[in-house]
């Protein structure tokens, strides 16, 4: 058997999450269906059970840009799978599946992961974007799956100060639920709040003359412009986490809660309404990161130990 690591992104709106779930669509569920389907292994096969082991397991509605999940197979089933292309084994599995696969899911990338490689065991961190268009400013309709929409506008002055007081080593049980004997101490390793300054695509260095510029031919404005965005990247997250912080960030934006409740909340794991998750069209997966080679096993072993305080 090998194992490939394989990159790949997606649109998570019409889908209950990654993991697999019996009757319902799910990332995982599509992407092992078209795995069995361009390899010609039957389903249920104990051979070659073609099952995805991912870094994290997004939540309904949430999306990917750079997710990473491991596959072990068969050198002799990865190499059927050329037929009469003339590409490597990896490439033309990726071209296979992206032609099998929904336009909401794409492969980036395969390849014959590195030895003692575990994406999920392995990963160093995750890091996770939240996008929010506030004061409600128009959402370029491209966006709106990805955004989420409110009327107010947000404090973000203080909402970076109770960011501030994430980072650490904290057990985050008021805003997240464990998985049956695990637990929500995570550590956070940076979380803030930024605007994305407003700015058009062409400008100084674009190669378009400053007399267009001035005169407004090609300003093409960055969809993201104006976009309130939270940034947390932690070596790895309770379920619901990231919501529910952003959630309670917002709550303390619209100056409904203080950042005295904050910093109790982080004290005290407490889970109760004000501290449930916010929708989950805004978030997304950003990146996961990996130590080098020579160090993924020990990686991969010291992360399974049950975090304590």
């Amino acid at each position: 058997m090998m194992r490939l690591r394989i990159d790949l992104a997606y649109d998570g709106g019409a889908y209950y999450g990654w993991a697999r779930q019996p009757d319902l669509p799910t990332v995982q569920g599509e992407i092992e269906d078209a795995l069995h389907t361009v390899l010609r292994v039957p389903a249920g096969s104990q051979e070659e059970p073609l099952r995805l082991t991912v870094a994290g397991r997004t939540d309904t509605g949430v999306h990917a840009a750079g997710q990473i999940c491991h596959l072990d197979m068969s050198e002799v089933t990865l190499e059927a799978c050329r037929g009469h292309m003339d590409l490597p084994a990896t490439q033309a599995l990726m071209n296979r599946l992206n032609h099998r696969l929904p336009a909401d899911i794409r492969i980036l990338d395969i390849q014959e992961a590195p030895a003692g490689f575990n994406a999920r065991f392995s990963a160093l961190e995750r890091t996770y974007v939240y996008r929010i268009s506030d004061g409600s400013m128009p959402v370029d309709p491209r966006l709106r799956s990805f955004v989420l929409s409110l009327d107010d506008r947000l404090d973000i002055d203080l909402m970076n100060q109770a960011a501030a007081m994430i980072p650490g080593l904290h057990d985050f049980g008021s805003f997240s639920t464990p998985n049956p004997g695990g637990t929500t101490i995570r550590e956070v390793k940076l979380a803030y709040w930024s605007r994305i300054g407003e700015r058009s695509l062409v400008g100084e260095g674009s190669g378009v003359s400053a007399e267009n510029q001035q005169a407004g031919h090609f300003t093409v404005p960055s969809m993201e412009s104006g976009l309130l965005c939270f940034t947390i990247v932690a070596d790895a997250f309770a379920h619901n986490m990231v919501r529910s912080l952003v959630k309670a960030c917002v709550v303390i934006g619209r100056h409904r809660k203080s950042l005295d409740w904050f910093a109790q909340k982080l004290e005290v794991p407490l889970r109760e309404g004000s501290t449930g998750p916010i929708e989950a069209r805004g978030l997304t997966l950003e990146h996961v990161a990996y130590p080098p080679d020579d160090q993924l096993a020990v990686r991969s072993e010291a992360i399974r130990a049950k975090r304590t305080l």
